[in-house]
């Protein structure tokens, strides 16, 4: 097997819920490998509108027992709803899926929430499996286990931790990706970097052009290291009761963004992108980033396709009323991950309100007052 064609597993540890990611190319065809992730229960496929006329069939080969139990979703983050996860759980009903059977997640972080959030909730819990198809899914929201769909006053405001039996990421994927999503993808790459990886941060500004290229060996590599960290963090807090949360740098101020905006005008990543400028430029005004930190993180999102701004739309007021709702929050307290240096986050609410006001201004100014 050649360098390109490898695969990689890498392992989330959590005693009995432990599980396997594996990463390599033309894993959506793999029998042996659907075996393994379904096991003997009656497998359901969840996937979207744009997902299915591209991977279905190669799947529904690889897993002939999903054939007859399939459900298309519309694509979207405006559809990681309430409405698409009774869908689902309509679907199951009406065909009596038994507790035995295991959910498959075919398409991004929207279909892979609502599968699992369905699979947390359907007869008090059954088991699924992460197909991932994105590369933010793949580097991020495919693993870990939290599970969730949108409400107009909140992103993943209504969910449950809920692991999958396995993560089957086939980086083949990539290839159909839009631009615009595969940038999207990236920015959560560049968030593991900061938050925990200093050596990551710099192999991306030297290798940001292969990513963009989407060279198999540097998106295997970007896509392993993602997975290492975000295994890693949720070994040691499943549930997010401390360094967890570490994992939400630029999520506060970007999920304030998407329900501002309305689902799906800005995709997640690029939210977070402006989100991670703004908490770099919130750290620096704390005097824990010198200047050049700030230039070095909104080069690399800009490098990356990425906005280093968010909307000029969103009134001060509106941010802060929508982070008010943060799930981090604590006493009436918004909570913020910031960065102590490049490489190293913290959570804290110990700063001035008026700092965070200003730093939103500026941001939504287009930084022409920072």
């Amino acid at each position: 097997m050649n360098a390109q064609s490898a695969t990689v597993t890498v392992q989330v540890e959590l005693g009995a819920r432990s599980y396997p990611i594996h990463i390599g190319s033309g894993l959506l065809g793999d029998h042996a490998l659907f075996a393994a992730a379904v096991g003997s229960g009656q497998p359901v496929l969840v996937t979207n509108d744009v997902v299915a006329p591209l991977y279905l069939e190669t799947v529904l080969l690889a897993c002939p027992a999903a054939r007859d139990q399939v459900v298309v979703l519309p694509d979207g983050e405006a559809h990681k709803s309430l409405a698409s996860f009774e869908h689902i759980v309509r679907f199951m009903l009406e065909r009596r899926i038994e507790r035995g059977a295991v959910l498959i997640a075919l398409g991004g972080g929207v279909i892979g929430d609502l599968t699992g959030f369905a699979a947390a909730c359907y007869q008090r819990g059954i088991d699924y499996v992460q197909v991932p198809t994105t590369l933010l899914a793949q580097v991020d929201s495919a693993v870990g286990g939290k599970t969730a769909v949108n409400h107009p006053l909140g992103k993943n405001m209504i969910g449950a931790f809920h692991q999958p039996r396995a993560v089957i990421a086939d980086t083949a994927t990539l290839s159909t990706l839009p631009r615009r999503e595969f940038s999207a993808g990236l920015a959560e790459v560049i968030k593991y970097g900061l938050i925990r990886d200093g050596a990551l941060l710099d192999w991306l500004e030297s290798n940001l052009a292969r990513l963009l290229a989407r060279e198999p060996v540097a998106l295997r590599h970007a896509i392993q290291r993602s997975c290492e960290h975000k295994a890693e963090v949720v070994a040691g807090d499943e549930r997010e009761s401390g360094a967890r949360a570490l994992l939400n740098l630029g999520h506060t101020f970007g999920h304030a963004i998407e329900a501002a905006q309305g689902y799906g005008r800005w995709l997640h990543g690029e939210a977070v992108a402006a989100g991670l400028c703004m908490a770099a430029r919130m750290s620096a005004e704390l005097g824990w980033l010198e200047p050049a930190d700030v230039a070095r993180v909104m080069q690399l999102v800009e490098q990356a396709g990425l906005p280093s701004a968010p909307p000029a739309d969103i009134a001060v007021e509106t941010y802060l009323e929508l982070m008010g709702r943060d799930k981090k929050n604590c006493g009436g307290r918004i909570r913020l991950v910031l960065l102590e240096a490049l490489g190293r986050a913290c959570v804290t609410r110990d700063y001035p309100d008026a700092v965070l006001t200003r730093v939103i201004a500026d941001a939504a100014a287009g930084w022409r007052r920072a």
